[in-house]
């Protein structure tokens, strides 16, 4: 076995080992399929809840997105009661504009744009996957295409902390390519569409001044 198949097996395992470490930090990624998009239907003929904000009528804001008699739905009305300047369709217009311009600050290795946007924890783990790649001297040529859907999945309010959390699952297509320093692609086309999914959660104090959400957990 000559020595240029030899560096080109080796290549290969640092690449698996790579989208290995890439899933545990960031999701998972499969082929392009088109998914489904479903909304759910408000609840009907239901004991009007706790956080109705309207005479006769629950908050809208919230039940567009959430089950209206939900844990979620209990803990966005609490946030709401903290900062009455919260508004869940205006933080997920946020949010998805966070999750593109964090993702590919993540694929491109270029951290300190995003500091002030994730936590400490998120931080180091995206730092350690990032350093590795330069370690083995490979580097992520990312194209970001779109987020196909979006959906609130959770939301959880500490009344000591004053913190809110609200957790999004997100499924995007982009095109990924994995370069050795040679320029030679290990993993990935650039003609091929993948789907990635994460479900990413976000904190706020919401008595703070400080409106900015920061992402503080990712996973699949």
């Amino acid at each position: 076995m000559n020595s240029s198949i030899i560096q080109l097996l080796v290549l290969a395992g640092i690449a698996v080992f790579l989208i290995l470490r890439l899933r545990g930090v960031l999701g998972t990624r499969e082929g392009y399929e088109k998914p489904a998009v479903t909304r759910p239907d408000p609840a009907r003929g239901r004991p009007k809840p706790e956080f109705d904000v309207i005479e006769g009528g629950p908050d809208l804001d919230i039940t567009d997105h959430v089950e209206e008699d939900s844990v979620a739905a209990k803990a966005l009305a609490a946030m709401k009661r903290v900062d009455p300047s919260f508004n869940v369709t205006e933080f997920l217009g946020g949010a998805r504009g966070a999750y593109e311009m964090i993702l590919m600050a993540f694929e491109k290795g270029d951290l300190d744009e995003i500091v002030p946007f994730i936590s400490e924890d998120v931080y180091e783990a995206f730092a350690t996957v990032v350093d590795e790649r330069q370690r083995q001297g490979l580097t992520v040529d990312a194209n970001f295409i779109g987020i196909s859907d979006m959906t609130l999945v959770a939301a959880e309010y500490d009344e000591t902390s004053k913190e809110g959390e609200v957790s999004v699952r997100f499924k995007s297509e982009m095109t990924s390519v994995v370069r050795d320093n040679a320029g030679d692609i290990v993993e990935g086309s650039d003609k091929e569409i993948k789907r990635q999914k994460d479900t990413w959660t976000f904190a706020r104090k919401m008595d703070s001044g400080d409106p900015n959400w920061r992402l503080v957990a990712t996973g699949e």
